[in-house]
């Protein structure tokens, strides 16, 4: 399988965010009229309730439309800065640890190759629909769409969907260090992110729509929805490691763990070891027309949970817990 790294873009000015003028002659365009703001890599466009960024959107307008999921698709969903680097890692090792033998483990595609290019985003760079047709099932996806922007036939055709998500503290600062990170022109200040953040814009914002809309899901279809926080991952990789195997079909054989097997698994996708690889710590691709740079070395920044404390302050952090409890208020969605 193949893919491309994280969908991002220009950047701007570190100013207030403002909305950008849509009164130009578009030759009635509709995408024109979107709502569209500037602030982080990219500028950003609402649609359907989701901020996309600008240059994707057409893209992911295609979504829901033209993509043909399968009933044995396996969909990797996240909202961004949540682990999705490291879920895609354990994810494709485990489902195609028949086929890559840690006999041989030197040759496993993850020491050659950044996870994010082994399981493709649908409908972003690399995972346009047309080449998603020509994997064989059962295919291994990923999207940072909310589920209101896939198909309908995602949930009718029971696709296992496994969603991952972050306390939106930690996510928040991952962002704003990655967003940062890639852009080649100005960066955007912490208190200008800040205040986008929980007004709801930021790539695939509002992000409590987007953990409600999967959280929901995983309560009417647990077989079929599996839902972890990234904090799981850090505290019991080895738990998850085993409940994802028995979530994707493939649990590990009583063998397997005797060999140690699913602690292979841990170990070789461990922020360590991938941290560690040359592909991860030197590779890269420009984007935007060279205006953006995603360094893998981006995709691992520390992978520790709470970093929050080093970077907001204490009344920023307590204006987001309002904000994430209020939003999150009867839904039993804790953090």
């Amino acid at each position: 399988m193949e893919q491309v790294p994280v969908d991002t873009k220009e950047k701007d000015s570190n100013k207030t965010p403002v909305a950008i003028s849509s009164e130009t002659n578009h030759d009635n365009n509709p995408i024109a009229i979107l709502p569209t703001r500037e602030g982080w890599s990219t500028p950003l466009t609402l649609y359907n309730n989701c901020w996309l960024r600008s240059h994707m959107l057409t893209k992911f307008m295609l979504v829901k439309e033209k993509f043909k999921s399968r009933h044995d698709d396996i969909i990797l969903a996240t909202h961004p800065k949540s682990g999705t680097t490291w879920l895609k890692a354990l994810a494709f090792t485990i489902v195609n640890r028949s086929y890559y033998s840690f006999v041989n483990v030197d040759q496993h595609p993850l020491l050659t190759q950044n996870p994010q290019n082994l399981v493709p985003f649908i409908g972003a760079q690399g995972g346009d629909l047309d080449y998603l047709e020509t994997l064989p099932s059962p295919r291994l996806l990923a999207t940072h769409l909310p589920l209101s922007m896939l198909p309908s036939t995602v949930t009718t055709m029971g696709c296992r969907i496994v969603y991952l998500c972050r306390e939106p503290k930690d996510a928040f600062i991952s962002r704003w260090h990655f967003d940062n990170k890639i852009a080649k022109g100005a960066k955007t200040d912490l208190n200008t992110a800040f205040t986008m953040f929980c007004e709801g814009c930021s790539p695939f914002g509002p992000f409590w729509e987007h953990y409600l809309q999967y959280w929901k899901e995983s309560l009417q279809r647990p077989q079929e929805v599996l839902f972890l926080r990234y904090e799981e991952i850090v505290s019991c990789p080895l738990k998850v490691v085993r409940d994802l195997a028995k979530f994707l079909q493939v649990p590990f054989t009583e063998e397997e763990e005797r060999r140690g097997v699913d602690q292979e698994v841990v170990g070789l996708c461990s922020f360590k070891s991938l941290s560690n690889l040359d592909i991860n710590k030197n590779g890269g691709v420009e984007r935007a027309e060279g205006k953006l740079f995603i360094g893998y070395s981006s995709l691992f920044r520390q992978g520790k949970t709470g970093d929050w404390v080093n970077h907001m302050s204490k009344d920023m952090g307590e204006k987001l817990d309002r904000l994430v409890e209020d939003k999150f208020r009867g839904s039993g969605l804790k953090f």
